[in-house]
């Protein structure tokens, strides 16, 4: 199985840090999470978008390993943020998360989450 992004001539390239496609082939195995929220164990939610950004990835990473997945097996993010927050220490979390790694990435800014304290939410989908 391989994923890799898919980056056409022709067209503009991508804004910052990420594909505007990938393409997977022979995968066994995906991973389509719900969007998660930066709500840590004890129940506690860090105060601005970069930590829950963080702890966004650090439940998501749980997620994977409980599946049998890493974030290497990640190929597309939606990452909604709430206005007035620092946009580049939400995407800095997504990059490092990553290593380095490209994958199809929307960002979404809406006018609020489900609950007030959260500020970021991400979905992610993977495929091993």
């Amino acid at each position: 199985m391989g994923s890799h992004p898919v980056e056409p001539a022709g067209i503009a390239p991508t804004a910052a840090r990420y594909a505007h496609a990938m393409v997977t082939t022979d995968a066994q195995r995906w991973l389509h999470t719900s969007g998660i929220v930066a709500t840590q164990p004890d129940g506690s939610i860090a105060d601005d978008a970069g930590a829950q950004a963080r702890d966004v990835w650090s439940n998501i990473a749980a997620m994977l390993a409980s599946a049998g997945m890493a974030p290497g097996d990640i190929v597309s993010v939606t990452t909604y943020v709430i206005p007035g927050q620092d946009l580049g220490a939400v995407m800095a979390e997504r990059d490092r998360f990553l290593g380095g790694r490209l994958a199809a990435s929307t960002l979404v800014v809406v006018p609020e989450l489900a609950q007030p304290a959260w500020k970021v939410e991400i979905a992610v989908v993977a495929a091993r």
